[in-house]
């Protein structure tokens, strides 16, 4: 059996427990799909995937997906072929669309087709449509964790995982809590980020590309780090419950 050795560490009712959990992971890039692959490689038997983007020679720094037989396909067609080659008898729900403020209720209510969705990984990358999702996760009682910003960095053992309002060191935590308190929350979710200081001087700013005000400069590694701290977040999260259930 495959999995025989995630059972020999967390045990067969929480390995049971992970193949019939849901979790969605909103963004597939350079954090999201290593979060996709460490989730499904670890047993979870459910996965919504959302993300409207194509592969593009940008990402290849960086991105799982991006090689040069993925070039211009979409991410989320891609992810779930890969996806489905780890785990043939994965029940995969591909959204390719892009997530708004204004749509997040409707597009993770359609995924789910009415099954609960027992953690959500966001790794959007754009502040508007990340507020909309965890202000929705948060307000439905939606377990999630949330990537903070990889870029700029270069220091893998400085990233860390806590609650938002102890976030420091972060550009996008910052905002993000400032954003948050208006709409009231201040705390109650786990945050992936770094405490390495970014590099100020890898930040420049960028036209054209939808929802993003800035371009980022990244390491090949730091993307897949926060990405696999995420799925920690996720699959600690699932198994302590399997435990207590």
């Amino acid at each position: 059996m495959w999995l025989e050795r995630t059972e020999l560490l967390i045990g067969a009712e929480s390995l049971e427990f992970l193949k019939n959990s849901t979790v969605a992971i909103v963004g597939v890039g350079g954090v999201g799909g290593y979060a996709a692959e460490m989730i499904v490689r670890a047993g979870v038997g459910r996965v919504i995937i959302v993300d409207a983007d194509v592969v593009s020679e940008s990402n290849k720094n960086r991105q799982l997906l991006a090689l040069d037989s993925t070039m211009g396909q979409s991410k989320v067609k891609v992810l779930s072929q890969r996806l489905k080659d780890i785990n043939p008898q994965l029940d995969i729900v591909p959204v390719e669309e892009y997530m708004t403020e204004e749509n997040v209720g409707a597009l993770l209510e359609g995924a789910a087709a009415g099954k609960k969705i027992d953690f959500l990984v966001d790794a959007i990358d754009t502040l508007a449509p990340k507020i909309a999702l965890i202000s929705y996760c948060v307000s439905g009682a939606i377990p999630l964790v949330s990537s903070m910003g990889s870029g700029a960095k270069f220091d893998a053992t400085k990233v860390r995982i806590a609650d938002l309002s102890k976030s420091y060191n972060c550009p996008l935590a910052y905002i993000l809590r400032k954003k948050l308190r208006k709409v009231g929350i201040h705390k109650g979710f786990k945050v992936v980020f770094s405490e390495e200081l970014p590099e100020r001087e890898a930040i420049v700013p960028t036209e054209g590309e939808r929802n993003k005000k800035s371009q980022v400069g990244t390491i090949s590694y730091l993307p897949p780090v926060f990405g696999c701290v995420c799925a920690q977040a996720a699959l600690t999260f699932l198994i302590e419950k399997s435990k207590n259930n």
